[in-house]
């Protein structure tokens, strides 16, 4: 792990580049209560990007894993974290690259598109489709389930799935309870049809909580759904066929 300094924050990240040598980069932004390494490193994608050519990168959000953590919500907006990213690109040296989110790092990577889209040359949104628009429900009773001193006390089915996740990644629980409130910013549909960059929206069939990536494609000039046949929010992150779409997709569509 290396480590960069931005808005305050100590971020930890990681890049490697194929055995072939230069690579195409690849940003990866992980989802909430993740990490680089839970989303990224541990489901195979930098194997597979790597093995396929491709430069993979990916950070610790704010708050997340090895980085700074912050107990105020206005340092969790997806405006700020899209900023990390694109001072990790500048810290590289990289001036374009495919970048790829999945649930709230979709979030964050829709809004990197727009503050700036220079340096993104296409995106691929995993976890997340017209939710980016919508919403996706009720957020609340993960805080408290995240906050709760006895997780037995929890009645909010997926507060308890969160609760576990957070206590299986031994995240900062404190610090994801303000982010799961300051990260939640929709974004108009004015704005999604701003977005220009080739994009791929992929999305399981089981999750109940991105919402329809078809929906967000109409909305957007050059983006194409995907569905992730039987896999749940979840479990979709590491998907085979999520893979192979996507290196299709980048083959598609080269720097």
């Amino acid at each position: 792990m290396q480590y960069f300094s931005h808005d305050g924050f100590e971020l930890a990240y990681l890049d490697r580049q194929p055995a072939s040598g230069q690579g195409d980069p690849v940003l990866m932004i992980h989802g909430f209560a993740s990490s680089h390494y839970v989303n990224w490193v541990s489901p195979g994608w930098f194997k597979t990007l790597n093995d396929a050519g491709y430069r993979a990168i990916a950070f610790d959000n704010r708050g997340h894993g090895s980085s700074t953590k912050s107990y105020e919500e206005a340092d969790y907006t997806p405006a700020r974290m899209a900023s990390d990213a694109a001072a990790l690109l500048d810290r590289l040296g990289i001036e374009r690259a495919h970048v790829m989110g999945y649930s709230m790092g979709a979030r964050v990577s829709a809004f990197m598109a727009l503050s700036d889209p220079d340096k993104v040359a296409t995106l691929v949104f995993g976890g997340l489709g017209i939710g980016l628009v919508d919403g996706v429900g009720d957020w609340d009773p993960i805080a408290g389930a995240l906050l709760a001193e006895d997780p037995g006390t929890i009645g909010h089915a997926r507060g308890r799935s969160f609760r576990a996740f957070a206590d299986q990644t031994r995240s900062d629980r404190r610090a994801l309870a303000v982010c799961i409130v300051g990260s939640r910013a929709s974004m108009s549909e004015d704005d999604v049809a701003r977005i220009a960059q080739p994009t791929l929206i992929a999305v399981g069939t089981r999750d109940d909580i991105a919402g329809s990536p078809d929906e967000l494609a109409a909305l957007m000039p050059n983006a194409k759904a995907f569905h992730i046949e039987g896999r749940d929010h979840m479990l979709a992150v590491g998907d085979k066929s999520f893979k192979q779409r996507v290196l299709e997709f980048y083959a598609e569509n080269p720097l």
